[in-house]
């Protein structure tokens, strides 16, 4: 009977990999949020048009929502465009700006080991589940 209720309930995640599921969603809210505050209201450039640069952001939301190992994998790829923009601008441009962009650097960077870690703690722990 205790085998029939684990096998239909899926196992609670280890600590480790829920704590990269939520540094992933913070993070990349966060990115979220400082794109849209920096092209709209800190530090604008041009008539705000940049702003739509987020919207790739706002996509895999629902995947690392909905916990889909293939999100992890691909925003793991997709988190080195807004890091290079990140460091093009906080090395050419100045003030408030450069500032902001050495927070969407630090947001890249935490992104990216969230979801590198959640994807290698993830498979790990499948392994370790299925040779159980």
């Amino acid at each position: 009977m205790n085998s029939t209720r684990s096998a239909s309930l899926p196992a609670a995640p280890p600590p480790a990999v829920a704590w990269t599921r939520v540094m992933a969603v913070a993070s990349l809210l966060g990115l979220i949020a400082l794109g849209l505050a920096w092209e709209l209201w800190l530090a604008p450039t041009g008539r705000g048009t940049l702003a739509l640069k987020v919207l790739p952001l706002a996509l895999p939301l629902a995947g690392l929502l909905k916990n889909r190992m293939y999100t992890y994998r691909w925003v793991s790829l997709l988190v080195w465009l807004y890091f290079t923009e990140g460091v093009v601008r906080a090395f050419g441009d100045g003030g408030l700006s450069a500032v902001l962009a050495m927070v969407q650097v630090v947001l890249c960077l935490v992104l990216f080991t969230a979801c590198a870690l959640h994807v290698r703690w993830r498979l790990k722990n499948a392994k370790l589940s299925a040779a159980a």
